[in-house]
């Protein structure tokens, strides 16, 4: 069978060589190929020309393709070919270059975008806000109101004491006479009410009976002048001692019954003094001892009071415990604030505050307790009495 393969290939070719090399015409001698083969022999001819006029084309387009590229002037096509890959292998890695430079540049501007914000969060906790600096200073005009009504309530504390004393040069030392005739000539030059003027004592005052008057010594949380002050101070005699005593002096002090009478008058100085002590500190914190602030005047103007420049510890307080529910500008500062230490420090100041009024209130419970001993001790001193009359005892 292999055999026969190998020849029939072999007629095949001569056939083909015959047809396309112009072989002569086969003589009578020379074998003959029948119709059948010759059609098929044909048929492969004009196959093969289908195939020559393809290629034909293929290289007409081929030619055509190297029109397009150009006459080699630049190099051939494929010199072009590879220095435009090369140029194209550059622009990519020129691109990435590129990227990393842009994304190199973004880094760094959010970066020192992040720490200029740090920066200012820091800046504005280390800063201290306009509502902080307005506590300090209100803070420090409270204070030194504080150490001003101190000593004005213990200077007209000493002023009273000396005349509860009756000593020399005050009303009632040379008897409550004297002391009822300067109390009444105090009232008819200051304080004349009309029924006084229609005794023809005095002139209507322009504070008719201001001396025993509750408003006299509480008003609006601060004395207009140093005439209100004194008005004030008026009215605290009224109200305690308007007249001292008789002091006990020479031979009265010097009897057994003058010895017991000045140890009982020197109880009554003390407790008069705890007293009227009590009613001068308030006066001294009503005293307009210190100057307002800006702030401070113009939180007063805004609740409806008149404008001043001086003011007292009690105003002093009021404005620092009210100003932070009712001022529109506290509000303000508080809604501008920046960043929570801002706050904390308001915070603080806030709680400051509240300790300085609790240590204030501690002072004056402890005057209240005083006070409440004194009455404690006067009581049980009313209310004891001997159970028997007992001898004088002897004494060998």
């Amino acid at each position: 069978m292999r055999k026969l393969t190998l020849a029939g290939s072999t007629a095949v070719g001569v056939v083909l060589g015959a047809i396309i090399f112009n072989a002569t015409s086969s003589y009578a001698d020379t074998p003959t190929i029948d119709a059948t083969v010759q059609a098929a022999v044909q048929a492969v001819g004009s196959a093969v020309q289908a195939v020559q006029k393809a290629v034909g084309q293929v290289q007409s387009a081929v030619n055509t393709v190297g029109t397009f590229l150009g006459d080699n002037t630049f190099g051939s096509v494929q010199q072009l070919l590879q220095q435009g890959f090369t140029q194209t292998s550059n622009y990519l890695k020129a691109q990435v270059g590129a990227q990393e430079q842009i994304t190199d540049a973004s880094n760094t501007a959010m970066a020192r975008f992040q720490r200029d914000m740090r920066n200012a969060q820091i800046r504005d906790e280390q800063t201290a806000s306009p509502a902080h600096c307005t506590a300090l200073d209100g803070g420090v005009s409270t204070q030194a109101a504080a150490v001003q009504a101190f000593s004005v309530g213990a200077t007209i504390a000493r002023i009273h004491d000396l005349r509860a004393e009756a000593g020399p040069g005050m009303p009632s030392f040379f008897g409550q006479g004297q002391g009822i005739a300067s109390m009444g000539a105090e009232h008819i030059a200051n304080y004349c009410n009309p029924m006084d003027a229609a005794a023809n004592l005095c002139a209507t005052s322009a504070t008719p009976d201001a001396d025993q008057q509750m408003q006299s010594l509480f008003g609006s949380g601060v004395y207009a002048d140093q005439t209100a002050v004194n008005t004030a101070k008026d009215y605290a005699v009224t109200l305690i001692e308007p007249v001292a005593p008789t002091p006990l002096r020479g031979d009265q002090l010097s009897s057994v019954a003058g010895q017991d009478a000045a140890v009982r008058r020197r109880s009554f100085n003390a407790r008069m003094s705890l007293a009227q002590a009590f009613v001068d500190t308030t006066i001294g914190m009503q005293s307009p001892s210190v100057p307002l602030t800006a702030q401070q005047q113009q939180y007063l103007q805004n609740i409806g009071l008149p404008a001043q420049t001086n003011g007292s510890w009690l105003q002093a307080l009021q404005i620092e415990s009210e100003r932070r529910i009712s001022d529109v500008s506290w509000h303000t500062s508080l809604q501008a604030m920046t960043g929570p230490a801002a706050i904390e420090r308001e915070i603080a100041n806030e709680l400051a505050l509240n300790n300085y009024l609790l240590f204030q209130t501690f002072k004056l419970g402890l005057m209240h307790t005083t006070i409440s001993a004194a009455h404690l001790a006067e009581d049980t001193e009313r209310h004891f009495q001997p159970a028997v009359q007992m001898p004088v005892p002897s004494f060998q």
